[in-house]
């Protein structure tokens, strides 16, 4: 099924991505066939019999539930518009399916909506800053795809109040929202050290209570507190009138999720996010897409959706879970790579200056973290 007809000859297929493919499928759950009419997903609002990829296709538009309170990552603006990193994911879904990374419907989801949301069909991929576990991979009904960004729980406070480790908060109200495993990780750090954990639904509420002194510290994963650090009201200091303490005290992988059971879709979801990691190690940028079109390179070639020769034959790449053979081109032309929509939204020369050297979300090559299997 393709969103629509390209003019490229698929003369061979090139299915070794296959196998990674049959592997997401288990992680998944059951395949296409054997989810049918008996599954809640299949009756959904949201999605069809013939799955969710078919429903935002005759929909044309991709329902993508987010935060809208987290500057860099997931953030309404005054104007009503939707800007960071997991909403660049929307958009590089959006272009890859629809091949519009403008017909998207954002759907705003506290962390106690997110998977009733996603389970219910109200939304067609959670793009939140939602860890991956194994109880929300199991008993929530999730199946998440490549991890996007490697984060770690960690402490802010007033930098007034002198505090320098987390071991100082004895006696400290900690407020943090409810619903996330911020709660049980808080809980896990602070064995036996007095504290009054504060919970509040949304960022908003615990904002508006560390305002008004109720808070001693705020705990959340460390690239959210950047990005409240880095839009903390003027009125009230500034990013400088916080603190975000060196420590990181758990392992917090966030990426996309879908429904589980719907293996097609996991997989176009999946190889989305794998194309922008893909793109950087291959140097494919949103502003040399053009030129890399033309390239002699068979691995470019063949990540673009180009005709590569085979055996004395032109064979275009038929990835085999619905979309074009460029889809690639769609999702670089509207996002860039994975470099790219890091820098834009939360690096070094954002308000979140968020470095990667060093980091996880380096590449594999640098010592991270992130890798994608070939495209072939």
């Amino acid at each position: 099924m393709l969103r629509r007809t390209r003019a490229f000859p698929v003369i061979a297929l090139l299915v070794v991505a296959g196998i990674f493919g049959a592997a997401c499928s288990d992680d998944s759950g059951d395949d296409d066939e054997s989810s049918g009419d008996d599954s809640e997903e299949a009756s959904s609002s949201s999605q069809s019999e013939d799955g969710t990829l078919a429903a935002v296709i005759d929909r044309g538009t991709l329902n993508c539930g987010v935060n809208n309170s987290v500057p860099g990552f997931g953030f309404e603006t005054e104007d009503g518009t939707f800007e960071g990193f997991d909403i660049d994911y929307c958009k590089a879904l959006a272009a890859a399916v629809l091949g519009d990374p403008d017909a998207v419907e954002y759907v705003p989801l506290t962390p106690e909506q997110r998977f009733p949301s996603l389970a219910s069909g109200e939304i067609d991929v959670l793009m939140r800053n939602t860890t991956w576990t194994s109880t929300r991979d199991g008993a929530e009904g999730a199946a998440f795809v490549t991890t996007t960004f490697y984060d770690g729980q960690a402490m802010m406070v007033p930098a007034a109040s002198g505090v320098t480790s987390i071991d100082a908060l004895n006696g400290a109200t900690i407020c943090l929202t409810a619903g996330t495993t911020t709660e049980q990780n808080l809980a896990d750090r602070m064995a036996g050290i007095t504290h009054t954990p504060q919970t509040f639904e949304e960022n908003a509420q615990v904002q508006e209570a560390f305002l008004a002194g109720q808070c001693d510290a705020w705990t959340s994963d460390r690239s959210q507190l950047a990005g409240i650090r880095s839009n903390w009201p003027a009125d009230s200091g500034g990013p400088a009138a916080l603190t975000i303490l060196d420590e990181t005290f758990s392992k917090e992988p966030l990426g996309p999720a879908v429904v589980d059971g719907d293996s097609e879709w996991f997989d176009v979801v999946n190889w989305v996010v794998l194309a922008t990691i893909e793109a950087e190690e291959l140097g494919v940028t949103s502003e040399n897409l053009d030129e890399m079109l033309e390239s002699d390179d068979p691995a470019v070639r063949r990540f673009l959706g180009q005709p590569v020769d085979v055996e004395g034959e032109e064979a275009v790449v038929d990835h085999g879970f619905g979309v074009d053979p460029d889809f690639t081109v769609d999702v670089i032309r509207a996002v860039g790579n994975y470099g790219e929509i890091y820098d834009r939204n939360v690096g070094p020369d954002t308000p979140l200056q968020q470095t990667r050297e060093g980091t996880l979300n380096a590449l594999h090559t640098d010592g991270g973290l992130h890798y994608s299997p070939p495209f072939r």
